[in-house]
């Protein structure tokens, strides 16, 4: 999209249709209980154990899943939470993807031939998005790396060794909190849930999607997208991190 506007992202919440406050989901106050264009409260979700929240992935995706991709997300979890926040299931039922919230969350990505092994699921160690406050997250899908982007600072990269030409198959079902059979569901507030069909948007998440409550309102104009800063090193997963996650995955 280059000299032009970015393409839009996917509003999740918006087309699992959040805001007809279905079972286990109720507006509350987001971020910000003012903000400096004289609007507010911001408007969020709060999220009870009781939500079942699913629809065909096709209502998010009418045509094929992003290669590169970002996800970003406005949330604040219930503190000791250890669940998905997003799981994704092609027609067979096999999940796809998963973005994981609490210590040390695994981004879950399985291509067509199914890559990366579950060993091998970026794990990002030393990270807490289960402590009860709002965080801003972002993460960024680019060839073979995913790159975490938390509250518009700590940046960490993983590698993600997937396939040269992966496929997430739209033609299976979208889960929200949770994943089919486990017991851990997300619990806590939500605010924004994108897919944006590019990585360099989980970059400019901050800026463009998600500012400050004291920020001016600003429409970003496709110059004005700052450049991709540089990537920080990829860090290879040792061994005892790759038992940690086969064990969290597979049990």
């Amino acid at each position: 999209w280059e000299g032009s506007a970015p393409p839009e992202p996917v509003d999740v919440l918006k087309a699992l249709q959040f805001q007809a406050q279905p079972a286990g989901v109720r507006k509350t106050t987001g971020l910000c209980p003012a903000r400096r264009t004289g609007t507010g409260p911001d408007v969020a979700y709060r999220i009870s154990r009781q939500a079942q929240i699913s629809a065909p992935t096709r209502q998010l995706f009418s045509g094929k899943f992003p290669e590169d991709f970002s996800i970003m997300a406005l949330v604040k979890a219930k503190a000791g939470t250890q669940a998905f926040l997003l799981s994704m299931y092609d027609q067979h039922g096999t999940q796809q993807l998963g973005v994981e919230l609490g210590r040390s969350p695994v981004f879950l990505y399985q291509d067509q031939s199914g890559r990366p092994a579950p060993e091998d699921y970026p794990l990002f160690r030393g990270i807490n998005l289960a402590d009860g406050k709002w965080h801003r997250l972002a993460l960024s899908v680019h060839k073979h790396s995913v790159t975490l982007i938390l509250d518009c600072k700590k940046k960490v990269t993983r590698p993600l060794p997937r396939g040269p030409r992966p496929v997430i198959d739209t033609r299976g079902i979208t889960v929200f909190g949770t994943r089919i059979l486990d017991e851990e569901v997300f619990q806590g507030d939500i605010q924004q849930l994108l897919i944006a069909p590019n990585p360099q948007a989980a970059y400019d998440y901050c800026e463009h999607y998600s500012p400050d409550c004291h920020a001016q309102p600003h429409a970003p104009q496709a110059q004005e997208v700052q450049q991709r800063p540089a990537r920080p090193e990829v860090r290879d997963v040792g061994p005892t991190e790759q038992g940690l996650i086969s064990g969290r995955i597979r049990g």
